[in-house]
């Protein structure tokens, strides 16, 4: 029997539970793309009435669910966005809204907290008197959870604040929600009014809610008319789809209670972690199911420490020269955070040693010398 494998380089990994399974098998199923499935409309709606918006549309995956967003609100190429310098669709998503879109990206400073400046974001915006020479703005793009900032969740009274901005110049606002559960559940806020302010919503159904594929858009009737037409356009309309919608209805409905519990082994992790002076660990930075700590002895890298843990069946990601991420997720157990702390104290020992034995020829050598 092959020996478990403790999976945190992301909450991506997870897999389909027995409830999904059976729920796949079981699903009521029809052809999506003439809006036939079933069970597709009536995980659609359920979303809309969680998000508190009119309506939703299933699409395989946050990259084009935020994409086909996009597109939608700056359905005239030369259109302008604003959004955070160290945002998912800035940094991860192929540059997909200027490739396919013609949409301009216009940068604002992520702050450590995953937020930007507001009186920057309305600096941003072009002035209608300088159309001849610059794009036009038309939308503001948040992240929530913000991602590269370690899964900080942004409020409602900040969301509230950057939705006035956006009304106030006529702009719309669009919410890359792929861990949006974990900010509503961590912050202790309905989800529907995390979001109120926002005129489209991407909901990750295959993070922290554990589907195995896709995401959800959300908005006004209208606004997802015209998404259904570019999820077209982009080769994403399935047929049988409501296999995979049925796997995502159990997720909804049995694993967003569990992500309480993901943000408090996230937090021992970091606890752990904290106690070993080779690593760096910012505790309040802690909010949600990520863990980013850094090497503060030169001799142990992030890439030497992943492979070390991986001997030992723990996986993790680097994320940068100094820096390693740790994503929980509701199949991650306690026995799973502490063993992962035992390989990791031990991964740092056997680094040093070895560091240790290589030095020794070479001292000697030089000494001789």
């Amino acid at each position: 029997m092959a020996a478990k494998v403790v999976d945190l380089r992301s909450d991506t990994v997870t897999k389909p539970s027995e409830a999904m399974r059976a729920a796949m098998a079981a699903a009521d199923v029809d052809d999506d793309v003439l809006g036939a499935d079933p069970t597709a409309r009536r995980f659609e709606a359920e979303m809309a009435r969680i998000m508190g918006k009119e309506a939703a549309l299933f699409v395989p995956s946050g990259t084009m669910a935020n994409l086909i967003s996009v597109l939608a609100h700056c359905d005239a190429r030369g259109s302008e966005v604003i959004l955070g310098d160290d945002s998912h669709i800035h940094v991860y998503e192929h540059g997909g809204i200027s490739t396919l879109g013609g949409v301009h990206p216009r940068t604002v400073p992520n702050n450590p907290d995953g937020t930007m400046d507001v009186d920057r974001i309305v600096a941003a915006i072009r002035s209608p008197d300088g159309a001849l020479y610059y794009p036009t703005t038309r939308l503001i793009c948040l992240e929530n959870t913000h991602g590269n900032s370690g899964g900080k969740c942004l409020t409602v009274e900040y969301t509230d604040k950057v939705g006035e901005v956006a009304k106030a110049h006529g702009l719309k606002l669009h919410i890359d929600g792929a861990r949006i559960f974990n900010a509503s559940v961590a912050l202790g806020v309905p989800v529907d009014t995390l979001v109120r302010a926002a005129d489209s919503v991407s909901v990750c159904l295959s993070k922290g809610i554990g589907a195995p594929v896709g995401s959800v858009i959300v908005g006004s009737k209208a606004f997802i008319n015209k998404t259904k037409i570019l999820r077209k356009t982009l080769g994403g309309g399935m047929r049988q789809v409501g296999v995979l919608c049925a796997a995502a209805e159990v997720g909804v409905r049995d694993t967003i209670g569990k992500l309480t519990d993901d943000h408090r082994k996230a937090k021992v992790l970091a606890d752990g972690l904290k106690k070993i002076e080779q690593f760096t660990v910012d505790l309040t930075s802690v909010e949600t199911n990520m863990v980013f700590f850094h090497m503060a002895d030169p001799r142990i890298t992030p890439a030497k420490l992943c492979k070390v843990l991986e001997q030992r069946n723990v996986l993790a990601m680097p994320t940068s020269s100094k820096s390693v991420r740790l994503v929980v997720h509701y199949q991650i157990s306690d026995s799973d955070v502490q063993y992962t702390l035992t390989c990791i104290e031990k991964a740092v020992g056997e680094i040093l040693a070895c560091d240790a034995k290589l030095e020794r020829p070479t001292n000697g050598a030089a000494a001789n010398s």
